[in-house]
């Protein structure tokens, strides 16, 4: 699996390259800003990116702008944001198409590098992973947000879809039947607006909803 990183901490993507390097992917180039990085992914075409959020010069939201451009160009090219911050509105925007293939995943949270490395495959086969607290931030209240209808146990569950988390893996970890999670699951889309003959990924939709209340 062919990978471009986005990262302009010397360390930390030499480090990243040589933990890919150890687990069957190849690190193709490693770009130091957000030009560099669009460069890289139009000359390798490559299966996977990884992008931290603030990039040179600015060190604001570069990184983010650039992975949203790539995919936009590039086929929905898979993209892990990798990153010490939460960027509220690009992460959205990041998510919002539907299409899969996206993660959001805090830098001083990864914890062991099997949840890591399954992570970046789930992403490169169009799944979708966020760290729990980037799913905290997204899914905060405000006035008028549609969520306000869900219950909490249908937020817990939106929260734990939001994750990636299919329904049998929601029931074990709030110990209810998977009938139960598939019964919210169904509340959860009915009240955000979002049926069966809806095009893309209900679940991914359902996540970001409340964002085109904004």
């Amino acid at each position: 699996m062919r990978v471009v990183i986005a990262e302009d901490n010397v360390l930390l993507s030499a480090g990243l390259e040589l933990l890919l390097s150890t687990q069957g992917f190849e690190v193709v180039e490693i770009a130091a800003d957000a030009p560099a990085f669009a460069s890289a992914v139009a000359r390798h075409r490559p299966d996977l990116a990884v992008v931290d959020v603030r990039l040179p010069p600015g060190f604001r939201d570069e990184g983010i702008r650039a992975a949203i451009e790539a995919r936009r160009t590039h086929e929905a090219l898979p993209v892990l944001v990798l990153s010490q911050y939460v960027e509220r509105e690009y992460a959205g925007e990041l998510l919002a198409d539907g299409r899969g293939g996206v993660g959001y995943l805090l830098k001083d949270r990864v914890a062991r590098v099997g949840e890591f490395v399954d992570a970046l495959r789930r992403v490169a086969e169009g799944g979708t992973v966020m760290d729990p607290e980037v799913v905290h931030q997204l899914l905060a209240p405000r006035a008028g947000d549609p969520l306000d209808s869900l219950t909490p146990r249908e937020t817990e569950v939106l929260a734990l879809m939001a994750e990636g988390l299919g329904n049998g893996e929601i029931a074990g970890r709030l110990v209810v039947t998977e009938n139960a999670v598939h019964k919210h699951v169904g509340n959860i889309f009915a009240k955000l607006g979002l049926f069966p003959a809806d095009p893309g990924h209900r679940r991914v939709r359902a996540v970001l909803a409340y964002l085109d209340s904004r």
